[in-house]
């Protein structure tokens, strides 16, 4: 018996199938082979077509199973896990009316800004546990604004991953994570909110149904298990987004657990107990993937955009040309703590939360020609990665969730040395490494969501963690002065706009 995770990512798709019996990944498969395109119309937008994912999926899939060779027909659910926070609207036809508004794209903080006076900052936090900033109600009141002949014709509006499940299976349905992300969802009300459907002037059946985070979610349709070479009617019995689910793959589900990713945008994801929230809302609370309003379960989400994304531009506009990432990192690895006084401020990737929601874009600080290269460039890089991480941390911190122990998946950032061993030495945390990943997690998911395992430790049974970075105490004071220096410099910065 074998289990489907896809993940759809903004950088590519990818589809994992694992062994029910064994939890063990027996293949995978990701397209496309190089970066996804995001394209960017004016500076701070960033759309992707939504046919594009679907077109990907189908690849993945199909290369998935042609590696695992076993038979389509034995998989026996379906989990998926997204990009969080974009925008896809269909019509009554269920056609795409427009490329994806994806997380990214900074067009709609001003009418999420708006929406925060109108309904009252102490109501949005109290109800919403966030303002409406920058995530998809707002993005789909700039669509009501700029487009309006379109948005006449808009029947549904979606999350990424509730387009792929409505391509498998035809029904157009939701989770309460995924509302309470997008920020439609009333934590006081236990309902659809009220105050964003006025606010904005959305009709309330523009919302899709809700179906369970765990549970079924549609079948998939007989054309398209046809074309997949899988089995009519097979479930989809999980869904949710990339960080809540990227917190499942690691078993991080219970109240002062911690999972943390460094892909594209960097992610600190701690679940909470307690219906709280940041007055500033430079983090972000969601409904976890086993939220109850009985037994609230709560992601408290700091979201950097800057992170993969400034390693991925050294790398091929600094670096050497043709140099491997594990190369970069060896040159990021001969420069000293601090890099010699330079700094980089990675904001360049669209609105930052954690700074109220300024685009400040990258910043460089400090550098001197008779002193600083490329290595340094390289490596100051990944610590203004980590101090960002470290800044927002503190925040969260102050709302009262320790970090003691992070844990993540062995992939991306956290494969270099001088991310891992200043991320631990910054801020005191163990560092646990996993062989997991999204696809992975919501392979597991779908276990849970079809009752094919019987709770999540049954399913997470079989997580291997592969290594353990404990903070170096005798570095710990010259990355710490470090950061000090990086902060100073981020405060001109934020002063300055």
């Amino acid at each position: 018996m074998y289990l489907l995770g896809c993940d759809i990512g903004s950088s590519s798709v990818k589809a994992s199938i694992i062994d029910r019996q064994t939890g063990v990944t027996i293949s995978s498969d990701y397209y496309p082979k190089e970066e996804a395109p995001i394209k960017a119309v004016k500076p701070g937008w960033a759309e992707q077509n939504p046919e594009d994912w679907w077109d990907y999926l189908k690849l993945a899939i199909k290369g998935a199973i042609g590696k695992a060779t076993i038979q389509g027909e034995d998989i026996k659910a379906i989990g998926i896990s997204y990009q969080m926070h974009g925008l896809v609207l269909v019509d009554k036809n269920k056609e795409v009316l427009r490329p994806s508004i994806i997380w990214c794209d900074s067009r709609a903080v001003p009418y999420g800004d708006r929406a925060f006076l109108s309904i009252g900052g102490e109501k949005c936090l109290s109800h919403l546990l966030n303002s409406p900033g920058n995530f998809t109600a707002a993005k789909l009141a700039w669509v009501k604004e700029n487009e309006p002949q379109l948005f006449e014709s808009v029947y549904k509006f979606m999350l990424p991953g509730d387009y792929i499940a409505m391509r498998m299976t035809g029904d157009i349905v939701t989770t309460i994570s995924g509302l309470s992300e997008g920020m439609f969802w009333d934590f006081k009300a236990n309902r659809v909110s009220e105050d964003i459907l006025a606010c904005f002037g959305f009709a309330e059946d523009i919302v899709p149904a809700i179906r369970p985070t765990f549970g079924e979610q549609g079948e998939l349709l007989a054309s398209v298990a046809a074309e997949l070479g899988m089995r009519k009617g097979t479930p989809v019995t999980y869904r949710a987004g990339d960080q809540p689910n990227n917190a499942l793959s690691l078993n991080v589900l219970n109240p002062g657990e911690i999972a943390a990713t460094a892909g594209t945008s960097g992610v600190v994801y701690g679940v909470n107990d307690k219906v709280t929230y940041d007055r500033y809302s430079r983090v972000n609370t969601f409904a976890h993937v086993n939220y109850t309003e009985k037994q609230p379960r709560l992601g408290v989400l700091l979201c950097i955009n800057g992170v993969g994304i400034l390693n991925s531009w050294i790398k091929h506009n600094v670096a050497p040309e043709g140099i491997s990432y594990n190369e970069l990192n060896d040159m990021a690895a001969n420069i000293p703590i601090g890099s010699e006084g330079l700094s980089i401020l990675p904001f360049g990737n669209g609105a930052e939360r954690m700074l109220k929601n300024k685009e400040t874009e990258c910043s460089l600080y400090g550098l001197n020609f008779n002193i600083h290269n490329q290595k340094h460039l390289a490596r100051a890089a990944q610590e203004g990665i980590v101090f960002s991480f470290k800044y927002g941390m503190d925040i969260m911190n102050e709302m009262g969730i320790p970090i003691d122990i992070i844990r993540a998946g062995n992939a991306n950032m956290f494969l270099s040395p001088v991310f891992r061993e200043a991320l631990a030495g910054v801020t005191g945390a163990v560092i646990e490494l996993y062989d997991t990943n999204g696809a992975v997690g919501a392979a597991k998911g779908a276990g849970i969501g079809a009752g094919i395992y019987q709770s999540p430790q049954e399913a997470f049974q079989s997580l291997k963690k592969i290594d353990v970075i404990e903070p170096d105490r005798c570095k710990a004071d010259t990355y710490c002065d470090a950061y000090r220096l990086w902060k100073e410099r981020l405060e001109l910065l934020i002063n300055d706009n």
